[in-house]
């Protein structure tokens, strides 16, 4: 197998490591090594630097602000920015740009567009989700906040949960029950809607971690206009999936590099810690070695049906259980060989809530600490474990699906 990249996409990467040593400081060492309100200051300063040269939505039509990248070279910049250890925007980058702005693309209307795309660019609106509910997490389907038309508007109440960086925001979109009467998976609509309004309330939920990046989202009779329905009216459903598909796209190429380098931060911590000679730890070092080789091929096969011009499938489902069941095991040995030094953390803490942590982080107790809490919910979010099992099941195995005895029309009776 030849796992090397051709001869355009090297050229490319020459040009994005020009950038980066243009445009970052002198001395730079990652993310991870600045103090938490330098970091969040150059977050902001550096997205504005990629807004302003075009890395941005690189895959988006020039048309609508984007640069236009062909698959190989939103790979290449995806591996030179993980490599640099610089972020690729801020947090709600994530729904705005990878998310709802490739839907909006692939969905949306040419009004909305011309509307959305540019501000979204601009980070002059910060998007989050609105999927999740406290009686419809991996049952989607069976989701209940309601929308009802009403004139030019769509009038919405319900609850959303686990809604990420949602208190840093001004825009969700959010899916809704809008025909109660149809089979749960129809009547579903995909709605675009303001936050800065009296009908959203906003209620951080705080972590195992001590952290509250996620929220809860509730509406009061919240209102968004009726121009801002993506696909049809109880068709959202398909619109859902889309987004779903775009959620992993970057993961491919990036998640490798980083547990690699959390992996290189776990051997230092071993030596730190006078493990590395334990033929018990020094053998499950070796499984993590192995495992991040692995997820590397996994990588690369994924980003091969990416270059082709294929959209995520099903079949990602195999890279989100394969990272996320790895990394609750590797940072359960960090935890081992911490030993009662885990109890009493000391140092920085960790930097991010997601994943490994930023790169170029100090090796503190603290930080592996808070990485080993956050990795605890990895296997849940985004799809927990047994449901992506399901979905290589049955829609990539072609396993007969399992009787259901709710695949009637939605009602409340039903969903308690």
């Amino acid at each position: 197998m030849d796992v090397r990249y051709p001869p355009e996409a090297e050229a490319y990467r020459e040009k994005v490591q020009a950038f980066l040593a243009e445009h970052l400081p002198t001395g730079w060492r990652g993310i991870g090594a600045l103090e938490r309100d330098e970091m969040q200051r150059f977050r902001e300063e550096w997205r504005q630097v990629l807004y302003e040269h075009g890395y941005l939505g690189v895959s988006w039509p020039k048309e609508y602000g984007g640069a236009g990248l062909s698959p190989v070279e939103q790979v290449v910049l995806a591996e030179e920015f993980a490599r640099a250890g610089v972020p690729t925007g801020v947090v709600n980058d994530v729904f705005g740009i990878q998310m709802v702005g490739n839907t909006i693309i692939e969905w949306g209307t040419e009004e909305q567009k011309r509307r959305f795309l540019p501000r979204i660019l601009s980070g002059e609106d910060r998007w989050c989700q609105g999927y999740s509910e406290p009686n419809a997490g991996s049952d989607l389907g069976n989701l209940g906040c309601r929308a009802e038309r009403d004139g030019d508007e769509w009038v919405i109440n319900g609850q959303k949960i686990w809604t990420s960086a949602g208190h840093l925001a001004n825009w969700i979109f959010v899916l809704t029950r809008t025909d109660a009467a149809a089979p749960k998976h129809r009547g579903i609509t995909f709605l675009l809607c303001p936050m800065d309004q009296p009908g959203v309330e906003v209620r951080p939920i705080r972590m195992i971690t001590g952290e509250s990046e996620f929220n809860e989202i509730f509406f009061t009779d919240a209102r968004t206009g009726a121009e801002n329905v993506v696909g049809q009216v109880d068709g959202g459903w398909a619109v859902a999936m889309t987004l779903l598909g775009y959620e992993r796209g970057e993961a491919a190429a990036t998640f490798p590099i980083l547990f690699r380098t959390e992996l290189d931060r776990l051997l230092e911590l071993a030596r730190e810690q006078g493990r590395q000679d334990d033929p018990r730890f020094r053998q499950r070092l070796a499984w993590c070695y192995s495992q991040v080789e692995i997820m590397r091929y996994l990588g690369y096969r994924t980003l091969t049906r990416f270059l082709r011009g294929s959209q995520p499938g099903p079949e990602s489902s195999i890279f989100k259980i394969f990272w996320s069941e790895y990394h609750q095991t590797a940072t359960e040995l960090a935890a081992d060989v911490m030993g009662p030094h885990a109890l009493v953390p000391s140092g920085r803490p960790r930097t991010t809530a997601f994943q490994t942590d930023d790169p170029g982080a100090p090796n503190s107790t603290a930080s592996w600490v808070g990485t080993f809490l956050g990795a605890r919910a990895e296997t849940i979010y985004a799809g927990s474990s047994q449901i992506q099992r399901n979905i290589l099941g049955e829609m990539v195995l072609g396993l007969p699906k399992e009787p259901r005895a709710d695949g009637g029309p939605w009602n409340e009776t039903a969903r308690g």
